[in-house]
């Protein structure tokens, strides 16, 4: 979706004629896209994330077919809806194009109102789809990320780190003595806790590329996309800061009178460590060890360069 709240369709079209006439179709409710050929179709797939594609078969160079082909192995546009809109009537030829993934097959000549419907149709369907996809990666009680949105995000920005050899971090997070809070103030107030803690560092984080969920119990990951270890660390404390501003009562806790994280941060660049998502994980998880066993309410930090560095 655009920021007016319309949905983005790409056509790809080798017939200038073709793409006049299906953009005057469908672009008085949505904003259009065009493309004259299959490369540069891919290209504009992955650089604007249309909501539905129209694709013809009958290109030159590469036809729709190899275009549909390439549109649903690559991850940024595989779950793109495609549409072909063609001339070619043989049954085969549409049981092909599904096969490869289409979601629906137009043939010519236009008829506009049919378009229109099919349009409509299939871009409810992924309203409905990312409603579901919302809801089976949002934590239900604190209304972040669970872990299994946070996995998905970070197995996309993973890959886009490779393609583009930018630095990745990750903070991990936990709420110091956390036991403690629950067992003399209660589950219902430990609820509130990790909602007032969720809430907070959701709104700390500024950039609209970076991601806060919720591990598990009382731990929490961020996701901090194009970032080195020095902007984590930035950002982890700008986190640690708003926490102790927060001033969330914990008389309870030894290292201090309101609630406090102790925080883990590392940062890698894929394409050089050749590490997996989980490995870099893992080494924020193994930081974070570290700032509980110094004393808790601090962070601790390691670049992967330098980990593979000591590991030599």
């Amino acid at each position: 979706m655009t920021e007016n709240g319309r949905a983005k369709l790409l056509i790809i079209d080798d017939e200038p004629t073709n793409l006049h006439i299906l953009g005057n179709i469908l672009r008085p409710k949505y904003d259009v896209i065009a493309a004259l050929s299959g490369k540069q179709a891919l290209k504009r797939a992955i650089m604007t994330a249309p909501d539905l594609i129209l694709l013809d078969i009958r290109m030159d160079g590469m036809d729709g077919y190899e275009v549909c082909r390439h549109l649903k192995e690559t991850a940024e546009t595989c779950a793109i809806p495609v549409i072909f809109v063609t001339a070619l009537t043989d049954e085969d030829d549409e049981v092909k194009g599904l096969e490869l993934g289409a979601v629906d097959y137009i043939t010519k000549p236009y008829r506009p109102h049919i378009i229109q419907a099919r349009v409509r149709i299939h871009l409810e369907l992924v309203q409905q789809r990312a409603l579901l996809n919302q809801l089976s990666t949002q934590d239900c009680l604190t209304g972040i990320s669970n872990r299994r949105g946070l996995e998905n995000f970070l197995e996309q920005q993973w890959r886009r780190a490779i393609r583009y050899s930018e630095e990745l971090a990750i903070i991990f997070m936990d709420i110091d003595h956390f036991k403690q809070y629950n067992d003399n103030y209660g589950h219902v107030a430990g609820d509130q806790c990790l909602r007032e803690v969720a809430g907070v560092l959701a709104n700390t984080l500024t950039r609209g590329t970076d991601l806060i969920a919720r591990y598990g119990g009382e731990e929490f990951v961020c996701v901090l996309p194009k970032s080195d270890l020095k902007n984590a660390l930035q950002v982890a404390q700008k986190l640690q800061s708003a926490i102790l501003s927060r001033a969330l009562p914990h008389k309870f806790s030894s290292v201090h009178d309101c609630v406090t994280l102790s925080f883990g941060v590392t940062a890698s660049n894929p394409a050089l460590t050749k590490q997996t998502p989980s490995e870099l994980l893992i080494a924020a998880d193994k930081m974070l060890y570290q700032a509980k066993q110094q004393g808790r309410n601090r962070i601790v930090s390691i670049a992967q360069s330098d980990s593979l560095q000591e590991s030599k």
